[in-house]
């Protein structure tokens, strides 16, 4: 059996020119990058602006476990398998980190059939946004620390620097450490800390802009610090903002590619959804929607968080409206949600699964509570069995939910036509009457107590001393109208990572929560959640090597 890359490395891709010319895009509106690769010109994209909107979807998932649920693979497969219907499609993906591709998941382009190409360069350097967007937050770290060294002219505690350093790496090391040792010449001694890249405030800004000069306002928006009388001080105050812009002047351009069947992929922006909004950028979208029937996007991990935050953040200030979502499960799964270990997944246990349907069960209540139709795509393998499928469908029957098989991995878009007939059905019946869950007047404490009791079954939160604190500065700084971008494990429907399945009558703990003025919500941070992960016993990197020809090897 071959495996991901050696797949991805046998396709014929198409030049890119080629992939372009499907959409209508003339190579003078594309801005290459090899062959294979390109950048789509800000004069495209504004022109595209007043052009009608095609249906958008969003592929989501049951809570993720170590059995894999496929979420990227049945994206990139469900805009094959609607290509196969004859429809104009686009896959609209977010960019890949190489925290967890040297970390734990290995890469993140789709897989089998249903992958993005080139897969070794979408999962490693790509055409740079990542390392852009590094350079344009550790500048504005810089110019911070540069201007309480040169006199201090804002008057800036440096106590209350809330302004930390990234890297697009899983390091723990990095998590706390002392900066500006050494003496006078060398810079204010402080406690600092870094966060990963996809963290940062500034992916999140690129994701969220609009244009060029929305970017650069927002950039300036953006809070590093408070000055000793308590006043916050702003990245535009640092005189930053200018010049981050200029350095992301050519991410900010979303990247076309395509997958192994040629289909077109626009690839753009990459914040996590345990810690960010998790979706890819808002101009990646919009411009998706204009050239295609369907634009097929997904947001990350399982629906209380890439969703939640898809429809609640990403959508309201887009002005989206999401026409079908397509909620991946898997039987093995849910079969570990039900308890069982991952070593015993390939033996059937209808009663396991029976166990940890229930988790399923919550996400389609909540995609239910926004107002947009789904279906429940079941990723199958070979092991699955008759009963057990049919156990998934009768009981997604009965919560009004159709089920459609999906065999993109191994069959690519044949294995996806089931999948993207259902989607079409969804998508033209009108039937979408999208919602966010909360209002934008409710307290900042009453949209996450909404969000915890509705999306995650919560029956009250409790607040930790740092984030009473938190949250009632930023109510008198006038935040308290913003989105609430909720940082939690990935593991559970609770701030507990060990509680599977659905968990009930739980208190959610929120520790402390910070202000992303730029890209306009507030972040909350809850259980013991960290924004810099650390590499697991066993990193994939270990297993990625490079031939002496320059043939990448290992990145799954």
């Amino acid at each position: 059996m071959l495996s991901d890359i050696e797949i991805a490395q046998q396709a014929k891709m198409l030049p890119i020119t080629e992939v372009a010319a499907q959409l209508g895009i003339s190579e003078n509106d594309i801005e290459m990058y090899g062959r294979y690769k390109a950048k789509l010109s800000m004069n495209l994209i504004k022109s595209l602006a007043s052009k009608p909107a095609g249906k958008l979807v969003l592929v989501t998932a049951i809570t993720p476990t170590p059995a894999g649920e496929g979420k990227s693979t049945t994206t990139v497969g469900l805009a094959q398998g609607l290509t196969k219907l004859g429809k104009k499609a686009i896959v609209a993906l977010r960019e890949p980190s190489l925290g967890p591709c040297m970390g734990v998941k290995g890469g993140a382009a789709g897989g089998g059939y249903s992958q993005v190409v080139p897969m070794e360069d979408i999962n490693l350097h790509f055409t740079g946004d990542f390392h852009a967007i590094t350079s344009a937050h550790m500048l504005l770290s810089a110019m911070l620390d540069n201007h309480i060294q040169q006199g201090n002219a804002l008057n800036i505690d440096a106590r209350r620097i809330v302004w930390k350093r990234v890297v697009d790496m899983n390091d723990r090391e990095l998590r706390n450490i002392v900066v500006g040792l050494g003496g006078k010449a060398h810079g204010v001694p402080r406690q600092d800390g870094f966060d990963i890249t996809v963290a940062s405030e500034v992916m999140a800004i690129l994701c969220l802009a609009k244009d060029l000069h929305d970017l650069k306002e927002r950039l300036s928006r953006i809070i590093v610090a408070y000055t000793y009388e308590g006043k916050p001080v702003t990245a535009g105050q640092i005189h930053a903002h200018g010049a981050m812009a200029a350095l992301l002047k050519d991410a900010i351009k979303p990247n076309l590619v395509q997958t192994i069947e040629n289909v077109p992929a626009i690839i753009h922006g990459g914040p996590f959804a345990n810690i960010a909004h998790g979706c890819n950028s808002v101009m990646a979208t919009q411009t998706a929607l204009r050239l295609a029937d369907y634009t097929v996007t997904e947001a990350g991990f399982g629906a209380d968080l890439g969703a939640e935050k898809f429809f609640d953040i990403k959508c309201r200030y887009a002005g989206l409206q999401p026409d079908a979502v397509v909620l991946v499960a898997t039987v093995r799964a849910l079969k570990m949600h039900g308890g069982v270990a991952k070593t015993e997944l390939t033996k059937p246990n209808v009663e396991a699964l029976k166990k940890g349907i229930v988790n399923l069960e919550k996400h389609i209540e909540n995609v239910q509570k926004f107002g947009v139709p789904l279906v429940v795509a079941i990723n199958i393998f070979a092991n699955d069995t008759p009963e057990e499928i049919e156990t998934v469908r009768s009981y997604c029957a009965k919560h009004g939910v159709n089920v459609a098989l999906s065999d993109v991995f191994a069959r690519g878009g044949e294995g996806g036509r089931a999948l993207a007939e259902e989607v079409v059905t969804l998508a033209e019946s009108g039937a979408a009457n999208f919602a966010p869950i909360y209002d934008l007047e409710d307290t900042l404490k009453q949209k996450i107590e909404k969000i915890a009791t509705e999306i995650y079954g919560a029956k009250d939160v409790a607040y930790e001393k740092n984030a009473e604190k938190a949250l009632a500065e930023f109510e008198a700084l006038g935040y308290g109208k913003l989105p609430v971008c909720m940082a939690k494990t990935q593991n559970s429907l609770s701030d507990d990572p060990t509680k599977i399945g659905r968990p009930e009558g739980f208190t959610m703990t929120v520790a402390n929560a910070r202000i992303s003025a730029g890209a306009g919500f507030v972040v909350v941070l809850t259980g013991d959640i960290m924004t810099m992960p650390g590499l697991p016993k066993v990193p994939a990197a270990e297993r990625i090597d490079v031939s002496d020809d320059g043939v990448i090897s290992g990145l799954f």
